[in-house]
């Protein structure tokens, strides 16, 4: 009799599990099976676009936040190239360093040996979010050095992760530069460069991608190799975002030492539109950096929402890692996507469907996923 009663009580275990899996499945399935021609021209072709997904579900019980995950082809084992998304732990692990550092804060002078521009990190996280300046993000990789970042990032359970270069200027390189930096308006000081490790080949599935690329402006008829490019899946892109969004919902060891000041400094950096802080409106609209519900749009997006996020694009992928929160109409939820938009296959000719089939992709998904959680029952 024991016996029986303990085999029913596996029998609903299982089908509870099977049911609440099923449930997690086919909320965001349901979502890309829409007929609008933006989702349906990709998902008709799943192989190549090489799309990846993760909705997260907020759900609020007192003062504890649940995260519920919704995953779509999801696989760290999959590489993608990760672009500008790797200039958020850059802004992050900078912030953290400097929290730690006495004699500067992220108001501090500086600029890199042999570099005319004179600057400071506050700046330059500002630039990282709002027009994802490739400049500023290396400057902040010469401060720290691409191993600091990814310890730091693996200290706090962020993870699979690999910043291995700069972006575009002397990606290579594995010494940072001196900074010089202005202790008060008449006293500098200069840091020590750091030796960081040797670039080795990632072990990934998807390293090699299309039948060519241009090098030196002959196109090499092979597949384009990003086995020493930088890794940041889905999975980890959105680790950190939860940690800076919602830090008390993670045990302290997991949280980034930042102040409550620098805190609020990251969160209105990520939401800030270009145009307040001081970019030209018309060259750089307010979804120049935000991919979902309104990348395919040049229009002022509403006051009521706030998107913090951190878009990359490159090579033809695009990536787009967001916390999307209307407070108006009680709207919040994590959305994490990427995929590829490289039709002819030949890396380097500048030949991507960004503005035809990526873009218009992300801000449906995002408008769909928007208008499933304002109907949701909280």
């Amino acid at each position: 009799m024991k016996n029986h009663l303990m085999f029913i009580a596996l029998i609903i275990i299982c089908c509870v599990s099977c049911a609440k899996q099923t449930e997690q499945i086919g909320i965001l399935e349901t979502v890309l099976a829409s007929e609008n021609p933006n989702i349906k021209t990709v998902m008709d072709d799943l192989e190549r676009y090489q799309v990846q997904i993760r909705y997260t579900r907020i759900d609020r019980r007192n003062d504890s936040v649940l995260f519920t995950a919704y995953d779509f082809q999801v696989n760290d084992s999959l590489y993608f190239y990760p672009a500008s998304t790797v200039k958020f732990p850059a802004a992050v692990a900078a912030l953290e360093q400097l929290n730690q550092t006495d004699t500067l804060d992220r108001d501090t002078r500086f600029y890199i040996e042999g570099d005319s521009v004179e600057t400071t990190f506050s700046n330059e996280i500002s630039k990282i979010f709002a027009v994802s300046d490739n400049a500023a993000n290396n400057r902040l990789v010469e401060f720290l050095g691409q191993d600091a970042i990814n310890e730091r990032l693996r200290n706090r359970g962020v993870g699979p992760v690999r910043i291995a270069h700069r972006l575009g200027y002397r990606s290579d390189d594995v010494t940072t530069l001196p900074l010089i930096v202005y202790l008060n308006d008449s006293t500098t000081a200069t840091t020590v460069p750091t030796i960081n490790s040797v670039i080795r080949p990632l072990d990934l599935k998807g390293t090699e991608k299309g039948k060519g690329y241009y090098e030196d402006d002959a196109l090499v008829s092979e597949p384009f190799d990003f086995k020493l490019k930088n890794y940041f899946p889905l999975s980890a892109q959105q680790e950190l975002l939860k940690r800076i969004v919602f830090p008390k919902a993670f045990p302290k060891n997991e949280r980034f030492d930042l102040s409550d000041d620098q805190r609020d400094f990251l969160l209105t950096a990520m939401h800030s539109l270009p145009k307040t802080v001081g970019y030209d409106a018309e060259t750089y609209y307010d979804s120049y950096c935000k991919f979902f519900m309104f990348g395919d749009k040049k229009d002022p997006i509403p006051d009521t929402i706030k998107i913090y996020n951190k878009v990359g694009f490159a090579y033809g992928t695009l990536t787009d890692n967001a916390y999307i929160v209307d407070d108006t109409n009680k709207v919040e939820f994590l959305i994490s996507a990427t995929l590829l938009v490289n039709r002819n296959g030949i890396f380097n000719d500048d030949q991507y469907e960004y503005e035809e089939i990526g873009i218009p992709f992300l801000a449906e998904l995002g408008r769909a996923l928007y208008d499933l959680e304002a109907k949701r029952r909280k």
